[in-house]
């Protein structure tokens, strides 16, 4: 898992069955000062995201199907939450 960035969207007309009525951002991965370190996800939308929120981002590929509830999908990464604050 890993803390991210959403700052922006996929659009595909043609899209595998598992992606269908979901939405797929792209999220910038960030470090623990919260600078974005170059990697980045295109991730499957759980939680009603949207450009500019902080999220939290499960990214191993059979956590993202059990989340999905597909036993085969091609999928890694699924955005679980939106994170208000962080506090070390």
């Amino acid at each position: 898992m890993y803390i991210g960035l959403v700052t922006g969207t996929v659009v595909a007309t043609i899209k595998h069955e598992a992606f269908h009525g979901r939405k797929l951002l792209i999220v910038d991965q960030l470090d623990p000062d919260g600078e974005p370190t170059g990697a980045y996800d295109i991730c499957v939308d759980v939680v009603q995201a949207g450009i500019g929120d902080r999220v939290l981002v499960m990214d191993e590929g059979n956590g993202a199907r059990q989340i999905l509830q597909r036993a085969v999908a091609p999928v890694r990464a699924v955005i679980v939450g939106i994170i208000d604050d962080v506090e070390f």
